[in-house]
């Protein structure tokens, strides 16, 4: 099976979601009633929301970026690390996820298709440029100095995500598409898998729950993603 063999020159692209960093303590955010944290989508992350109310936006995001400091990369972050460090072949991490835990568990060749809590991006020049600690109203741009101009560099819905165009070069060049975590309910990422099949890849899910993408893999393994990714890269790599 292509999803144990590990041989060289196999093309390798991985997706992760909410599920790989619930494992360490972040809240997914998103309640079963659609809801984050009490608010509405259309509230707290849309360009329209925080034109209409950026406080309620910037406190909402520089709650998440405190609250990372508070959490550590899992089992799951660092066998993925791992996997990219020994993996004899082409590799690309791409993560729905804004945190830094990949990061942190040493990943490099990694692309967050959703921007990074810890970013800001001046509307006023259009820099993008690292950010810690709070945001909030009054923020001032590092490279242009204008205030209140800066905003989380987060992908809201209605935004194209980042670098579609390598993550779907990377997809149609692959060997074998493993989803970790993630629900298979938002677009783009959502399809990612039927891009892999469609040019022969084979597709491993690897989940809590079935995804509601589980029909297009070749293969689904139901866990935790701290316990099923060292277990799957164990074998991949032996």
């Amino acid at each position: 099976m292509v999803a144990e063999r590990g041989q060289n020159g196999e093309r390798l692209v991985i997706l992760t979601g909410a599920g790989m960093s619930a494992d360490s303590g972040v809240p997914t955010f998103r309640a079963a009633d659609g809801l984050w944290e009490g608010h509405r989508v259309e509230d707290i992350a849309t360009p329209e929301a925080f034109v209409r109310d950026p406080a309620l936006v910037h406190a909402f995001y520089d709650a998440r970026r405190a609250y990372l400091d508070a959490v550590a990369p899992n089992a799951g972050h660092l066998a993925l690390a791992r996997l990219e460090r020994e993996w004899p072949g082409d590799f690309l991490l791409v993560t729905q996820n804004v945190d830094d835990l990949h990061e942190r568990a040493g990943s490099t060749r990694l692309i967050h298709m959703h921007g990074e809590l810890k970013r800001g991006w001046c509307l006023a020049c259009d820099d993008r440029f690292a950010w810690s600690g709070t945001m909030g109203e009054g923020a001032l741009c590092p490279s242009c100095a204008t205030c209140d101009e800066v905003r989380p560099d987060i992908v809201w819905f209605g935004e194209m995500p980042y670098q579609m165009d390598r993550i779907d070069e990377a997809l149609r060049g692959c060997d074998l598409f493993v989803s970790i975590g993630t629900s298979g309910a938002v677009y783009p990422a959502a399809g990612f898998v039927q891009t892999a099949r469609y040019v022969g890849a084979h597709c491993l899910e690897l989940n809590l729950d079935p995804s509601q993408g589980s029909i297009f893999f070749d293969e689904t393994r139901l866990g935790r993603a701290s316990e099923l990714v060292p277990a799957w890269v164990e074998k991949l790599l032996a």
